[in-house]
């Protein structure tokens, strides 16, 4: 799991009927700045700060449904303290 930016959104006009109704987006990983694609179980849009699950755990979001995902926003992020 890591903090990201939510940088843009992917437009698919052919899809897996799976993944129709949930939205992609482009998120920019706090730590290391890569752009991963990553769907969206929250609402999240352009500019906020997320929380992203990654691996098999990432489909858990979407219950009762098997969801093809590597990533998928599962928190918008109010703030972030870092202690020390």
């Amino acid at each position: 799991m890591y903090l990201g930016k939510v940088v843009g959104n992917v437009v698919c006009t052919i899809k897996d009927d799976a993944l129709v109704g949930i939205p992609s987006m482009l998120v920019e990983r706090v730590y290391d700045g890569q752009v991963v694609v990553a769907l969206d179980a929250v609402g999240s849009g352009p500019g906020e700060m997320v929380y992203v699950c990654r691996g098999k755990e990432a489909s858990f979001a979407f219950k009762g449904r098997e969801v093809p995902t590597e990533a998928t926003i599962v928190a918008i992020v109010d703030d972030v303290q870092r202690v020390g």
